[in-house]
């Protein structure tokens, strides 16, 4: 496996003690993970996070609560970190970026989330 990248983001990254701290105030932190849905499935998260890829952060800033500490949250605090870096110049109060795989390697517990299912087709097809 590649080494992961240097984490170079302005955000701090917060290792376990830190992010502990905060899950322990859940009415005060919100988790944005922003990896995609099959990373979160394979590799774990966090109990409670609101889904935005990376790549819809700038789309997505009118449904992110600006009362609210945010900490978000990749494999490898990469992402994360340039996301959250993003969100601050957008005003938002960005507390830090977290790496769930190094969580997980400092001692964590990560919650392993299954996807839900593809909704079925309810579309009625005429006979021919």
């Amino acid at each position: 496996a590649a080494a992961p990248r240097p984490y170079t983001a302005k955000t701090p990254k917060l290792n376990k003690t830190e992010l502990d701290a905060w899950l322990a105030k859940p009415g005060q932190l919100l988790l944005i993970d922003v990896r995609r849905p099959e990373e979160i499935s394979a590799i774990g998260g966090f109990a409670a996070y609101l889904s935005v890829q990376a790549n819809s952060i700038e789309q997505s800033l009118a449904s992110i609560p600006k009362d609210r500490a945010i900490i978000t949250v990749s494999n490898h605090a990469g992402r994360a970190g340039k996301a959250a870096d993003l969100l601050a110049a957008k005003g938002f109060n960005v507390v830090g970026a977290v790496g769930a795989q190094n969580y997980e390697e400092e001692g964590g517990k990560l919650v392993k989330i299954i996807p839900p299912a593809p909704k079925a087709s309810t579309e009625i097809k005429p006979k021919s």
